[in-house]
This record gives C-alpha cells, structure tokens and sequence, in this order.
C-alpha cells in the first residue's frame, strides 16, 4: 500500500527542508496504531521510552510536568476518559513499527535526500492524548511529519531559527543537556500559524520549529516520523559550540539555517569533544 500519492510528494519537495506544509496520507485505521496495540507497546518498552503526563497543561510550562497516577497501559486504554497525553518514543525498537517507520520513509526518501543528502537516525514517536489535551510549547532537533490518524488537534507552529520565539541561549543550553521546553508567553501568539489535523492529513514541521498542539474534542493518535540529516548534525553542533564561546565571554552569531552549512563550528564542537572524551592522565 501506498501512504503518499504522487501529489503529497510533490508538495512536500516543494517545501522540504525549511517550508511547514500539510500533505494527505493513506494510512488510515492501522491495526499497529489501534489504542489496544498501542498500550501493548508501550507497557513492552523500556521507562526511558514512554513519557505521560495529564493532558490539562498550560501552553507554556517550567520543567517536565509530574507524571498520571495511572500506568501506561491504563493511560491508554482508558484514554478517552483518563484525562492524560501519552508520548511512546522510539518506536524502532519492537521490529513491526520499524517496518511500518522504514516503509513511510522510503515513499519519501528520494524528495529527502535530494535536498539534505542521506537520511541518518530513523526514529517514530506516537502521541496518545485525551480529548481537550495540550502538548506545552517546546521544539524537536529533527526533521518530522506529524501524522493524524485518530481524532483531530491543532499544531500552532512558530518559525524555524527566529530567536523572538527560542532564544539562541536556549537552544544551546539544549544541545548541551539542557531541555526542550520554552517559555511561553502570550505576546507570541501573534507569530503563530495554526495547522489543523484531521485523520488522512499529515504536517511538516522543521528542524527546531517552536510548536505546541491542542487536541479536539476526541481522543487522538498522531504518529511522528522523524530523521536526521548531516544539516540537522552540523547546525546542532555549532549550536553547541556556540554555548562554549559565550560561556568564556563571546557573542556568538546564530547558526546558519538551510542550506548554510555551519560546518566549522560544528568540526570545532566535535573536536572539542572528542578532546574532552579522551582520559586525563
């Protein structure tokens, strides 16, 4: 079966890497994706994996949220009443969700590597949430197409690299073990753009791009294809290097976004590391 027709390819190498787009997909009620199959997952996979909180957050949060009183398999099953968000992450780890990850990416692989070379660190996200639900404001380090396939939500998406919506200091704080939350505040709004899903419908979202969702009267599943690319690598790295010219009084320019290559801080952020790997004696 195919998932993406000739024309959400299109649209999506029109818009690919920097352009947030929606485009439709074929993927429909999958049995991998069912709310029984997903809570099967989740309760199979490592804590580290599976993140879940209540649902009614605030927009803006300071910190992880303290977790459901519920287990993971109760989340989810009971999500329509459990009053909870789910994130079950790296899916590739139970080998039929890395087929189905593997099978979306190849429909798309040559509009990918085409504009940002090979593809690096195949992961899948699935976003289980309660009707009314909110995932606070924050980014991702990856390239991701969020797929809607159970119920309907709204992405406000926040442009890429635009330091009035994440600092540069934040985003270096991240690539150096720091988190992914950003502090919100209600003046930003006006920046925003809404993305409305429904089942079938598909959003891209760039690199970096500050976003957070509602979710609609429904309980809903999204599932999050996501990769990396030697871009992606390069601007995550200078980020990082950045974060150590300013700690030592520097004022660093911002990274480069697509197609800037960013590649002599990066070579620096790495030499460094590797320095700071090596035993002292």
């Amino acid at each position: 079966m195919t998932v993406f027709s000739p024309e959400a390819r299109s649209t999506f190498a029109a818009n690919y890497p920097e352009v947030p787009h929606k485009i439709a997909h074929a993927l429909g009620d999958h049995p991998l994706l069912s709310f029984a199959a997903l809570a099967d997952l989740a309760e199979a996979l490592p804590a580290t994996s599976i993140e879940y909180n209540y649902a009614d957050l605030p927009i803006g949060i300071d910190g992880k949220p303290d977790p459901s009183a519920l287990s993971i398999g109760e989340t989810i099953r009971n999500i329509e009443s459990s009053g909870s968000w789910a994130a079950i992450k790296n899916i590739e780890q139970v080998p039929a969700y890395a087929d189905l990850l593997n099978s979306l990416l190849a429909e798309l692989r040559p509009e990918i590597e085409a504009k940002t070379g090979r593809m690096m660190k195949l992961q899948g996200f699935v976003f289980v949430t309660s009707p009314g639900g909110v995932t606070p404001y924050h980014f991702d380090p990856e390239h991701n197409i969020l797929l809607q396939i159970r119920g309907s939500k709204v992405m406000t998406q926040f442009p890429a690299g635009d330091p009035r919506f994440a600092p540069d200091e934040v985003h270096e704080g991240y690539h150096t073990g720091g988190a992914r939350e950003l502090k919100w505040r209600d003046e930003l709004l006006s920046g925003g753009t809404e993305f409305p899903l429904d089942p079938g419908e598909a959003l891209f979202v760039p690199v970096m791009a500050p976003h957070f969702v509602k979710t609609g009267p429904q309980s809903s599943v999204s599932l999050s294809i996501t990769w990396r690319s030697d871009w992606s690598f390069a601007e995550a790295d200078a980020r990082a290097f950045n974060s150590v010219l300013r700690r030592i009084g520097f004022r660093p320019a911002s990274t480069g976004r697509w197609p800037a290559t960013n590649k002599a801080k990066a070579l620096g952020w790495r030499v460094l590391r590797r320095f700071r790997s090596q035993p002292q004696g």
